[in-house]
């Protein structure tokens, strides 16, 4: 079973219901704050920690004197343009007496969806946490169709997760673990420790997408472990509403573990190993060793480039005498890799005319 004390890298999503009071709709600070507490600790013993946060639009809603009753999307998207900014800075007045960066991250769907977009956001949350920083990631409400929405933090979570090839996720909910039933509704239910397997037998227990206690119910959160445990991660669901949720969890507090059969690195080469190539980059023997020694590949090793490909789809890579080397997720287009091919990386800008990455193909991105 996976320990919170073990991660390396956490993914926390925190739903509205935890951060704002349902009857006032202020900001519950004072369980704020013990969550504070938690992620530093926490990021004391060197975990990479991310808030997945809802919240922006209950806490919008009260300020501008909107109805509790389901709102008209545009109504959502101007009450979370009102309390996003609360939202991040109730977290920053949080976190900063435990002398904690933040940031904030707005994503919507198709900025996972799009290949471009996923490695911008891998780059920049990878970025944010070299650097100490606690982001705070939310969907993006204030443009965000019904088309473009994860509509519930759950998968966004999972989505994250996998994104940052974190190794643990945790569901602060409002139940204690996933059930064979709704305990809400069914005294006989029976809450799982551990599910290394998600069956059909599992899925049938999660019922219908309203049968859970929170928004989604507990089939947004079996999709969650899903897509989670395939790249993985283990995730855990506990509840969220005690005061300091993550230290409850450690000190024995009822939870329920999704297992993952691979770690993220393996998870993630795998993934990239069994995409279909649509170009390929031939290395020079310097280049080629590099690879072998776990380095990144860079521009000047590069002695040609064919195929039509854009920015993170996939390459083969080959060796000087043909041989395969394995496949990455180019950080150029073909076109721009031609112009580069051969070149140093301080050349980069005064060829193509922006700066650009120093890394043709950064080593976490590579299958070799």
């Amino acid at each position: 079973m996976a320990s919170l004390s073990d991660a390396k890298r956490l993914v926390v999503k925190i739903g509205s219901a935890l951060l704002v009071d349902r009857a006032t709709g202020d900001l519950r600070r004072d369980w704020l704050l013990s969550l504070a507490a938690d992620v530093a600790r926490i990021k004391a013993r060197g975990t990479d920690v991310i808030l997945v946060s809802s919240g922006s639009i209950a806490l919008g809603r009260g300020v501008l004197g909107l109805p509790k009753a389901d709102l008209a999307l545009e109504q959502s998207q101007a009450a979370a343009a009102v309390g996003q900014i609360r939202l991040a800075r109730a977290y920053e007045e949080a976190l900063a007496p435990h002398g904690l960066t933040t940031g904030q991250v707005l994503v919507t769907l198709e900025d996972s969806a799009d290949r471009r977009r996923y490695l911008n956001s891998r780059a920049t949350l990878g970025t944010l946490l070299g650097l100490g920083v606690v982001p705070i990631v939310n969907e993006n409400d204030t443009i965000a169709t019904d088309e473009i929405r994860y509509g519930d933090n759950d998968r966004l979570a999972a989505q994250v997760a996998v994104t940052v090839g974190a190794d643990q996720l945790v569901l602060l909910s409002d139940v204690d673990g996933f059930y064979s039933a709704n305990p809400a509704t069914d005294p006989t239910a029976r809450r799982y420790d551990v599910i290394d397997d998600i069956t059909p037998e599992i899925e049938a227990m999660a019922g219908d997408a309203g049968s859970g206690l929170s928004k989604g119910g507990m089939k947004t959160k079996l999709m969650a472990a899903r897509m989670a445990t395939g790249a993985g991660c283990a995730m855990a669901i506990t509840e969220g509403s005690v005061h300091n949720p993550l230290s409850a969890m450690e000190n024995g507090a009822p939870c329920t573990w999704f297992t993952p059969q691979l770690d993220p690195h393996a998870a993630r080469k795998r993934w990239i190993a069994s995409m279909k190539p649509k170009g390929t980059i031939t290395l020079d023997a310097g280049a080629a060793q590099a690879l072998e020694r776990g380095k990144s590949l860079l521009p000047a090793g590069v002695t040609a480039v064919t195929g039509s490909f854009g920015r993170g789809d996939p390459v083969a890579l080959t060796g000087p005498d043909g041989q395969g080397l394995g496949q990455g997720l180019a950080r150029y287009t073909a076109a721009e890799a031609r112009a580069i091919k051969g070149h140093r990386s301080d050349e980069i800008e005064d060829i193509l005319g922006y700066p650009g990455r120093a890394a043709l193909i950064h080593r976490d991105d590579m299958a070799l």
